[in-house]
């Protein structure tokens, strides 16, 4: 009896201290109280009782506070162990007091990687219809915190959340990766953090799954990769505030009422099926020159939205938009000036001003404008997350007027295909969709080609959802054809189709190809076609060792339909045969059977005229053939033996490393040698003994940032002084690093056996940008480099460390190695447009 009397009395003081701690219990936001009584909450004079599917969570309260009460923890990661699947009429609901939560301890040293194949993830969340609720009206005052990216405190593309489940939701809440981003919070200044690194990588926030996805009045912080709520089907941000570069924005999202700093030229990596909208929104683009939408693909609608910019700035939906691909607007303005997104590529914008189609993304009712959500989120199931049904359905009764159950988006299919006239025809079938990818029927399609590229004739079913397409094309050559649809809303929708006349047999040879002996330093090669179209012949160039032409070896090459009938004899033609094959081909004809001339002796030194110590070639008309032997005189074309572990993908080595073509991005509109993710290119010269040697390039990178490549610390070796056999020389390296974003480290490195280290201290630059020339020298005992840009440089607040403009030399050892040549492995690729190299 004594017994259970003193427990009693042990538990009735605990009690008391307890409700003493609650009275005391202050949270950091004074100006948003929280009554915190243990079992409960009052907050904004509501009561919310805690419970299986209430959580209190408060990062101030100890671990011995929060141990006396079930529902109650201070920290979201020991919460998300008992959390409990909700409802879409009863969600479980995480109730966040103000304070910082990391998801992921920030002084834990060991990197993050991933469990699967996937990022690695700071907290895998699966719960149905899990909300997170702020305590503050100020989304800043409740952060949700990691600072992890790609090369920086993990390996991959790190990621805070991933949430498996429908109906996730946030609410007075900010979501940020501080990895090149200061925290700062000013509630509670001790719980400041300084960002990882300066360079901008990889740092993404919430991957998920689910559909019905809500963030009201949410922040979301990071720069490269943001990912708020990427992967959901219907997400709709109201009123929240975005931080980005690029590849960083949902490409499902309704974006209302909300604010976005872009602080780089694109975004989106791409928009997936009906897109993203931006409905009065305002938008802070801090990039120079350019300002686009998407790197890839996908449809945008912005309306109601004013972009702020640097004067002069180019808006565009990207940089080149597919004929394809339209995008809808409505009263956008730039520095307060209407504008046309994209008025370069005009045909690219549906411009919504007096068409129906408006009304699918915007209203009017009773003086107001009323943002259609409810068309453009019901879905199937009428989800109305803004609450704005009555109002629409409202207006659909006053005005007769249909605003529910509209489309936003046209598409035909297929496209890019290739038709031949009195061969092919092709049936383009058309497609309505509704926000969040339903389909839609009803409305009819109406077809047709411009005046001025009548080369079809269109059969259009009733309806018009389907149409067949003949090809009728009566010129000499295939011609590209915009096949367009449309709906009386103002829809629009395009297929691209290369229209090719009827095809011809291959041309005969009236003269079979005959090589003549070397003249002036050049083979020139004769044949005549029995045919009266201009020869587009493929012609290759082989060296041979013997007058049959055995163990070819490819050297040279046509391209862009102009046969090479003229090859420069160079020192490694010397002891060869030189064989040339001739596939016919003309513009109505596909290719024929190759036919062969090979040269009855051997190229001998008197038969060059070149200056052998010289070697130039813009690759025009160079071989890209994997070539891996070392052969004196021969390019050494083959994959990089051994990549680095960052790299996303492993090059496919079945394909030739290099390719000659038209590049994108920073090397768009120019044409070159480009490469995988990774590739090796080394020359080999004719001789034994080399002394110094200089050597000058010009390269495009894809990446205009003055980051180089794809992710730190991947890298490009411009190779001198080198030996292909042994892998043994020197080498300037342009490297990524995680201390900056914007510049690369360019550091002299030795090899010897195929193993570089560094033999220099490193130069900070960002000149590596489209077009950045490099010249290297090698002088006795001294290696000297030099890189420019001639893109306009900007001022950046990176420090005087960083440069723009290379100059740079340090002492070597001497060899006799006359080798030269590329170690590709950026990820991200560099156009290499021409190569000079002189030998003393």
């Amino acid at each position: 009896m004594k017994q259970a009397i003193l427990t009693s009395i042990c538990l009735l003081v605990m009690m008391c201290c307890f409700a003493q701690q609650n009275k005391n219990y202050r949270s950091l936001d004074a100006d948003n109280p929280i009554v915190f009584s243990g079992s409960y909450i009052v907050y904004q004079e509501k009561k919310i009782q805690l419970g299986p599917h209430a959580f209190f969570i408060d990062g101030q309260l100890s671990d011995a506070e929060v141990a006396n009460h079930k529902y109650v923890f201070n920290s979201v990661n020991k919460a998300a162990e008992h959390l409990t699947d909700g409802t879409e009429a009863s969600p479980m609901v995480l109730y966040l007091a103000p304070y910082v939560y990391w998801l992921d301890n920030p002084d834990d040293p060991e990197i993050r990687v991933s469990k699967d194949s996937g990022p690695p993830y700071g907290l895998v969340v699966k719960c149905e219809w899990l909300r997170f609720q702020g305590l503050s009206v100020k989304a800043e005052n409740v952060v949700l915190a990691c600072n992890r990216g790609q090369t920086i405190g993990a390996v991959g593309n790190f990621t805070m959340f991933k949430f498996i489940g429908q109906g996730t939701s946030s609410e007075n809440i900010t979501f940020g990766n501080y990895c090149n981003v200061d925290l700062v919070y000013p509630l509670k200044p001790s719980l400041n953090r300084e960002k990882r690194a300066s360079a901008i990588v990889q740092a993404q926030l919430i991957h998920c799954n689910g559909d019905k996805i809500v963030a009201r009045n949410t922040r979301f912080i990071s720069r490269l990769n943001l990912n708020p709520f990427v992967g959901g089907k219907r997400v709709l941000f109201d009123r929240c505030h975005f931080e980005s570069t690029d590849d960083a924005l949902c490409g499902t999202g309704v974006y209302l009422n909300s604010t976005l700093d872009i602080y780089s030229s694109k975004p989106f990596y791409h928009t997936t099926g009906t897109g993203a909208i931006f409905l009065n929104c305002d938008i802070r683009s801090f990039s120079h020159d350019k300002q686009y939408f998407t790197k890839a693909n996908g449809q945008v609608a912005v309306v109601d939205t004013r972009f702020n910019t640097e004067p002069n700035t180019y808006l565009g939906w990207r940089d080149v938009p597919p004929s394809e691909t339209k995008n809808y607007q409505y009263q956008v303005t730039q520095n307060g000036q209407p504008i046309l997104i994209s008025k370069n590529d005009p045909a690219s914008t549906v411009d919504m001003a007096a068409k129906p189609v408006l009304a699918a993304y915007r209203l009017e009712h009773k003086g107001k404008v009323i943002y259609n959500t409810y068309n453009l989120l019901a879905g199937d199931d009428g989800w109305d997350p803004m609450g704005v049904k009555p109002l629409v359905v409202a207006a659909e009764k006053e005005q007769a007027a249909k605003f529910t159950n509209l489309p936003v988006q046209l598409l035909l299919s297929p496209t890019n295909v290739a038709i031949e006239t009195g061969k092919d025809k092709i049936t383009l079938s058309a497609r309505l969709m509704r926000f969040g990818n339903y389909e839609h029927t009803g409305e009819p399609i109406n077809w047709r080609v411009a005046p001025e590229q009548q080369l079809l004739k269109l059969q259009v079913s009733p309806g018009g959802l389907t149409c067949e397409v003949i090809p009728t094309n009566e010129n000499d050559d295939t011609r590209q054809v915009l096949v367009m649809a449309s709906t009386a809303s103002g829809l629009e929708a395009a297929s691209v189709l290369q229209v090719a006349p009827s095809k011809l047999p291959p041309p005969a040879f009236s003269t079979r190809p005959d090589l003549a002996k070397p003249k002036n330093g050049t083979l020139q090669l004769a044949y005549k076609l029995d045919m009266r179209f201009a020869d587009q012949s493929l012609v290759t160039w082989y060296r041979c060792t013997d007058a049959k032409g055995s163990n070819p070896i490819e050297v040279a090459v046509s391209r862009f339909d102009k046969p090479l009938l003229e090859y420069t004899l160079s020192a490694g033609d010397v002891g060869y045969y030189i064989m040339a094959a001739v596939a016919p081909k003309h513009i109505r004809s596909h290719v024929g059977q190759e036919v062969t001339s090979v040269l009855p002796k051997p190229i001998v030194a008197k038969d060059l005229k070149t200056d052998t110590r010289v070697l130039y070639t813009d690759f025009r008309n160079a071989s890209t053939k994997n070539q891996p032997k070392v052969i004196p005189g021969f390019w050494t074309l083959d994959h990089v033996e051994q990549a680095e572990a960052s790299l996303a993908t492993t090059p496919a080595k079945t394909t030739d490393a290099w390719h000659y073509g038209e590049g994108i991005d920073g090397a768009a509109n120019q044409t070159g040698l480009v490469q995988g993710r990774s590739a090796s290119m080394r020359y080999t010269p004719v001789g034994n003994q080399f002394g110094d040697m200089k050597l000058t390039m010009t390269v495009a990178p894809y990446k205009t940032a003055g980051q180089g490549f794809s992710v730190a610390p991947l890298y490009m070796d411009v190779l001198i002084k080198f030996d292909a056999e042994t892998k043994s020389g020197y080498a300037l390296r342009f490297i990524r690093t995680t201390k900056y974003h914007d510049a690369i480290d360019c550091v002299f490195v030795k090899y010897e056996n195929g193993k570089a280290v560094e033999i220099s201290e490193p130069v900070t630059t960002t000149s590596y940008k489209p077009d950045c020339t490099i010249t290297i020298e090698v002088k006795k005992d001294k290696i000297l480099a030099h890189a420019i840009t001639s893109a306009q440089q900007h001022k950046e607040p990176s420090g005087p460390e960083v440069v723009p403009e290379v100059k740079m030399r340090t002492s070597i050892s001497p060899n006799t190695f006359g080798g030269f040549g590329i170690e590709y492995n950026g990820g991200s690729p560099t156009m290499i447009k021409d190569i000079k190299v002189e030998w003393q």
